[in-house]
């Protein structure tokens, strides 16, 4: 299906907006999952952006900003798998493999504008150092636009400009190699989860993955959903039994200390 330019320009506001949240990750709006759910909003097509939004959250899941490691651009991998799958009619599982491209290309555009805002740092500094409130007005803003817009721009080219060669181009794959991207999709979820765990897991929460990993391949389930609910309750009591546990300590501590102060003696 084509993407027309209403929807190219609408898309292209999706990416404005999630690239300024980017930079704020304050409501983690640039994640795939959500960025494609609202891909799939404007494409008129719901149903495809929430599916390959499930599909490359998961692969990107592990992949986190760790010092000075960039992983390739979630934002611009949940757009442009909807895009991807809309217009060429791929399945979700192949459209994430076919994204990688995008989000490498947003990987290197982001440690560019990272290394040339360097010097928005310093100028920062300077203005800190003269108290110039007015200066840090101007530029930060400033900065939050021009990066964000190169981001909408980028949206706007690979989603609506060049959905002609992107379509040729992926059509030209053949068969084999479209059912290896779809294997490879297949798989990057695990691998997204795996990076997590290797990040996240700990010997205390081992046995909530067991746990979640018995409900979800044993029990018959209709979605994932009993299972969420489950796991809020249990990290509900896992919070009031360490608070209770802490507070208590916390009291010992202060009997301890009034007994001592208290006693003339000292015994």
């Amino acid at each position: 299906m084509e993407i027309t330019l209403i929807q190219g320009l609408l898309l292209a506001l999706v990416g404005f907006i999630c690239g300024c949240d980017q930079i704020f990750e304050a409501f983690y709006w640039f994640r795939p999952l959500v960025v494609s759910f609202f891909a799939g909003i404007v494409l008129g097509n719901v149903q495809l952006g929430v599916a390959c939004g499930a599909v490359a959250e998961l692969a990107y899941l592990g992949l986190l900003t760790v010092g000075g490691t960039v992983p390739p651009d979630p934002l611009m991998a949940g757009m442009m798998t909807v895009v991807i799958a809309y217009t060429t009619g791929q399945s979700a599982d192949a459209a994430i493999g076919l994204s990688l491209p995008f989000a490498l290309l947003a990987q290197w555009v982001g440690i560019i504008f990272n290394t040339v805002y360097v010097s928005v740092a310093h100028k920062c500094d300077e203005y800190a150092k003269n108290a110039d409130v007015a200066g840090f007005n101007r530029i930060i803003p400033l900065a939050i636009f021009i990066k964000a817009g190169t981001v909408a721009l980028m949206v706007f080219l690979c989603s609506y400009a060049l959905q002609g060669p992107i379509q040729i181009f992926v059509n030209s794959f053949p068969e084999w190699l479209i059912h290896g991207f779809e294997i490879a999709g297949g798989m990057l979820p695990a691998v997204g989860l795996g990076l997590l765990l290797m990040v996240m897991l700990k010997s205390r929460n081992v046995a909530y993955l067991f746990l979640g990993f018995i409900m979800a391949t044993f029990l018959d389930m209709p979605n994932v959903l009993p299972i969420a609910i489950a796991a809020a309750a249990l990290a509900y009591i896992n919070y009031k039994h360490e608070k209770a546990t802490d507070d208590a300590v916390s009291a010992m501590k202060a009997s301890a200390a009034t007994f001592d102060g208290d006693d003339p003696d000292g015994i």
